[in-house]
C-alpha cells in the first residue's frame, strides 16, 4: 500500500513541482488548497486567481484537490500578534508564525485527520526526519522561515524541492504544461498583496504622532507612528537637505533608532555607523533539536536574504546575547535572527535589542 501525502497546493510553479516530484516518486499523492486570508478585494487578494491554477494543475497531475479555510485560525494565531506588535514599535515577521502554527500544524493535523502519513510543501529546504537543513539552492533557501519548526514537525514533513535549484523546477514546470510555469513567485506579506504596506496597517493600528529627530536632537519633521517605519528604513521618509550643524546634503537618509519611550525616529544621512551594531539580545528562544554548545562559535543571519555571519552565542536573562565577528547593519528588534551549523537550521529567536 502506497504511502499516503497530502501536498499543500498553492497555485504557484514551487508546489505544483512538489506535488508532481511527489507522485513520481511513487506516493500516493493528494493536495490541499488553504485559504488563510477573508479577502474579496480581486485588486489585492489573489487567492481567486491561485484556486484556479491550483485546481488545473491538480487536474493535469489527476490528484484531488482539497479546500480548507483557515482563516480564522490564521488570524487567532498569527494576524492579532502581528498587529499588536506593531503597535508596540516593533517589526514582526508573519510568515514565520504563519508556518509554525498554520501550515505545519492546522494544516498538518488537518492532513493527518485524512489520512495522509505526512504533509510536502514547496518550500526551498530539506530534513531528514529530525534536522532541519539548507537548500541545495542557496538563493532560494527557506530555512529562515522555517527556523521555528519542531523536531515532531520535521517528522512529518517533506520538501520535494531541498535538492533542485529554481531553474530547474521552472524546467520541469514547463516540460509538464503546468499553467504556473512562468508565474512569478510570490513577494511580501500574504495578506496585504500589492496594496500600500502603510496604507494597509493603518486600517488597524491608529497614528500617533511624534517627532523625526536627526541624530544631533535636532527636530526634522512629525511622524503618524512609529509602527509605520522599520531600522534601516529609506523609502517613504520624504526628508530633503540638512539640518542641523551638518550640511551633509545630497546623502539619503535612514532610520538609525526607533525610540519607544519617547515615540521618536531617529535618522541620519549615509551610512552612519548608527546603522550597525555587533551584540544583539534576544527573546523567546527556540531550538530544532538540542540546545546549543555555548563554547562554539555558529553562524546566524538576522534577515532571510542576509549572510550567515559567525558569532558567539551565550545565555542571557531569559534569552540570549549574539555577539557577531562583525558589526551588522540594521539590526532590527521583532526580527528573527536565525543560526546555523553549516547546513543545519538549529532554530532561531526574535531580537529585542541591540547594543
Amino acid at each position: 500500500m502506497k504511502e499516503k501525502i497530502i501536498v499543500g497546493l498553492s497555485g504557484g510553479v514551487d508546489s505544483s513541482v512538489a506535488a508532481f516530484l511527489l507522485l513520481q516518486q511513487g506516493f500516493e499523492v493528494e493536495a490541499l488548497f488553504m485559504k488563510n486570508w477573508d479577502e474579496d478585494d480581486d485588486e489585492f487578494c489573489t487567492a481567486k486567481d491561485d484556486l484556479s491554477d491550483a485546481t488545473q494543475v491538480a487536474q493535469k497531475l489527476g490528484i484531488k484537490l482539497h479546500t480548507a479555510n483557515f482563516s480564522s485560525e490564521y488570524w487567532e494565531d498569527v494576524f492579532k500578534d502581528f498587529i499588536e506588535q506593531h503597535k508596540q514599535g516593533l517589526t514582526p515577521n508573519p510568515d514565520i508564525i504563519c508556518n509554525q502554527k498554520i501550515k505545519f500544524k492546522v494544516f498538518l493535523d488537518y492532513a493527518l485527520d485524512l489520512g495522509a502519513s505526512k504533509i510536502a510543501t514547496g518550500h526551498y529546504a530539506k530534513t531528514n526526519g529530525k534536522q532541519l537543513q539548507t537548500a541545495f539552492d542557496s538563493n532560494k533557501d527557506q530555512t529562515y522561515f522555517l527556523h521555528l519548526l519542531s523536531e515532531k514537525q520535521l517528522e512529518k514533513s517533506l520538501f520535494p524541492l531541498g535538492n533542485l535549484p529554481k531553474t530547474e523546477v521552472r524546467k520541469i514546470a514547463k516540460e509538464q504544461g503546468f499553467i504556473t510555469a512562468d508565474k512569478k513567485d510570490s513577494t511580501g506579506i500574504c495578506f496585504i498583496g500589492k496594496r500600500n504596506f502603510n496604507d494597509f496597517l493603518s486600517q488597524y493600528i491608529k497614528k500617533n504622532e511624534g517627532d523625526i529627530v536627526d541624530d544631533k536632537g535636532n527636530f526634522i519633521k512629525k511622524h503618524q507612528g512609529l509602527a509605520f517605519y522599520t531600522i534601516g528604513q529609506r523609502k517613504g521618509l520624504e526628508i530633503g537637505g540638512g539640518f542641523g550643524e551638518d550640511k551633509n546634503l545630497g546623502k539619503p537618509w535612514f532610520v538609525v533608532e526607533k525610540n519607544i519611550k519617547k515615540n521618536q525616529i531617529v535618522v541620519a544621512q549615509g551610512e552612519s555607523d548608527l546603522l550597525y551594531h555587533q551584540t544583539l539580545i534576544t527573546q523567546k528562544p527556540h531550538f530544532i533539536n538540542d540546545e546549543f554548545d555555548y563554547n562554539k562559535k555558529y553562524f546566524a543571519k538576522i534577515r532571510h536574504r542576509g549572510k550567515n555571519e559567525s558569532c558567539k552565542i551565550s545565555k542571557y536573562k531569559d534569552g540570549l546575547q549574539v555577539i557577531f565577528d562583525n558589526k551588522q547593519r540594521a539590526i532590527t528588534p521583532g526580527q528573527s535572527i536565525v543560526f546555523y551549523d553549516n547546513n543545519i537550521c538549529l532554530g532561531g529567536a526574535i531580537i529585542n535589542s541591540y547594543k
